[in-house]
C-alpha cells in the first residue's frame, strides 16, 4: 500500500518524520509532493496511492479519476471543504477530517485576536479589558469549548448557541446555552465564530443579525469566509463606529474594510489558526494513524462523506 502526503504548503519536519513512523510501521510505503506548483504535478502523484493526507489542498473529481488505486484521502485539520465529497463518494473513496487535533491552537489565536482588538492593536493608545465581557460562541464544538475554557480564565462571561448541541452538554462546562443565533449576537458584545461552511451557513452572518449586537461590539471570525455576508458588515460598519471585524481569513474584499475601518479592522494576511509547531504535528500523525486503522481494520470513525 502506498500512502501519498501531498501538501503545497508541508507539514514541518517532525510532523513528516511522525508520520513516516506510523505509515512504515504498519508495512506501508511513504511518499512525499511538497511544496508542488503546479496540477499536474499532483495528478502525476496520485496515480498508483492507495491513501492521501492532504492540508488545505484541493482534491476535485479531476484529481479522483487520477487516481484508480485510491482509497481514503484524510484532510489533516477539521475543514474539508477542499473535498469534493460528492466526487469522492462516487469514487468509492473514504474522506475523513482530524477533528480536534487543531482546536487549541485555533482557540488561542481567537482570544489572542480579541486581546488585540480590545487593546486598540497596541498602538500606544488605552484600551480596554475582556474580564467581565460578555462572550458568545456561535457553534460549540472542538474549537468553541477550548474557547471557551481559555475565556473564562480571562473572566469573561460565556455564552454559546449550537443547533446540534444539547443544552445540557454546553452548560455542564459552565457555559450559558442560548436558544438561537439571534439571542447570542443580543447578549454578547463579543462573538467568536467557529460554524462551517455549508449552503445553511454561506452569508448567514449578516446585517440582521449583527445589527442588535451592544455597543463596543467585536466579531472574530476564526471558522470561514464563506460565511460572512461582507456587502452586509460593510454596510453595518459603516452605520457604526464602535464595531470591529478581526479575522484569520482574508475577506474579498479586504482592501475596501482596511481602507474603510482602519483602527476597526484586522485580518491575518494567511489562515493562521492552525499554524503552531504543536498542531502541525499532532494533525499530521493523526491522519497517519487514521489512514493505518482504516486499511487494517476498516476503521471509519471520521469520515464525513457518504
Amino acid at each position: 500500500m502506498k500512502v501519498l502526503v501531498a501538501t503545497e504548503k508541508p507539514f514541518a519536519k517532525v510532523a513528516v518524520d511522525g508520520i513516516r513512523k506510523e505509515i512504515e510501521a504498519a508495512g506501508y510505503e511513504l511518499a512525499l509532493l511538497e511544496k508542488y506548483t503546479d496540477k499536474a504535478q499532483l495528478l502525476d502523484a496520485v496515480k498508483d496511492a492507495n491513501a492521501i493526507i492532504i492540508r488545505s489542498d484541493i482534491i476535485d473529481a479531476e484529481v479522483l479519476d487520477a487516481a484508480k488505486e485510491l482509497k481514503i484521502v484524510v484532510r489533516a485539520g477539521a475543514g474539508y471543504d477542499n473535498v469534493d465529497l460528492a466526487a469522492a463518494t462516487a469514487h468509492n473513496v473514504c474522506v475523513m477530517n482530524t477533528p480536534g487535533q487543531n482546536s487549541n491552537a485555533v482557540a488561542e489565536l481567537a482570544l489572542g485576536m480579541m486581546v488585540y482588538a480590545v487593546r486598540n492593536f497596541y498602538n500606544g493608545t488605552s484600551g480596554t479589558e475582556l474580564m467581565g465581557k460578555k462572550l458568545g460562541i456561535h457553534a460549540y464544538g472542538n474549537v468553541g469549548r477550548n474557547v471557551a475554557r481559555i475565556a473564562k480564565g480571562f473572566g469573561m462571561e460565556v455564552y454559546a448557541y449550537d443547533a446540534f448541541c444539547p443544552k445540557e452538554v454546553i452548560e455542564k462546562d459552565g457555559v450559558k446555552a442560548l436558544d438561537s443565533a439571534e439571542e447570542l449576537y443580543k447578549t454578547c458584545q463579543v462573538v467568536s465564530l467557529h460554524i462551517p461552511a455549508t449552503a445553511e451557513t454561506k452569508n448567514s452572518i449578516n446585517y440582521a443579525l449583527l445589527k442588535d449586537m451592544p455597543k463596543g461590539a467585536m466579531l472574530v471570525n476564526t471558522a470561514r469566509k464563506e460565511v460572512i455576508n461582507e456587502a452586509e458588515l460593510i454596510k453595518l460598519m459603516e452605520e457604526r463606529a464602535d464595531f470591529k471585524y478581526i479575522t484569520d481569513i482574508m475577506p474579498a474584499a479586504n482592501a475596501e474594510f482596511a481602507e474603510k475601518f482602519a483602527g476597526r479592522y484586522f485580518s491575518t494576511p494567511k489562515k493562521m489558526g492552525a499554524q503552531t509547531a504543536e498542531a502541525n504535528i499532532n494533525a499530521g500523525i493523526a491522519a497517519a494513524k487514521q489512514i493505518v486503522g482504516f486499511l487494517k481494520d476498516g476503521c471509519e470513525k471520521f469520515r464525513v462523506n457518504k
